[in-house]
């Protein structure tokens, strides 16, 4: 495995982290909507830089989704779907772990928030051709 495909393989894993995170804190401490949201936003983020660097895009270390996005497109056409569901959970960053920045979700704005993480683990693992284990699943 080259050094560009375990660090890959790494973003993809730490997104999963995420990702999985999310999913426990959800099942077993769904008040705790800001961790839920903030784990979703993070596992988009890691899957998008994990494509990025597989088509040699270089990026900032910056939480912003859309810019993510952004650089990507240049590369490879993103529907307006994709770009929707990045914009939605761009706001859960870094700042909605501060008590200034509150924001309250719903049960069911949660449950789209891990559908989007795990669309977007679909996205990266079919750009970059990884054979799926189910980590994330």
């Amino acid at each position: 495995m080259s050094e560009k495909d375990k660090l890959i393989s790494e973003w993809i894993d730490k997104a999963d982290h995420d990702l999985g995170s999310a999913k426990l804190i959800f099942l077993h401490i769904p008040k705790y909507f800001d961790t839920i949201a903030f784990h979703c936003q993070q596992a988009v983020e890691k899957y998008l830089k994990a494509i990025l660097l597989f088509y040699d895009i270089e990026f900032q270390r910056l939480h912003n989704l859309v810019y993510l996005m952004d650089l990507l497109s240049r590369q490879i056409e993103i529907d307006e779907q994709t770009y929707d569901k990045a914009i939605l959970l761009n706001g859960f960053s870094v700042q909605i772990r501060y008590p200034d920045q509150s924001v309250y979700l719903t049960k069911e704005e949660l449950e789209t928030s891990i559908h989007i993480a795990e669309d977007f683990r679909t996205f990266a693992i079919t750009k970059i051709g990884l054979i799926e284990n189910n980590a994330g699943s």
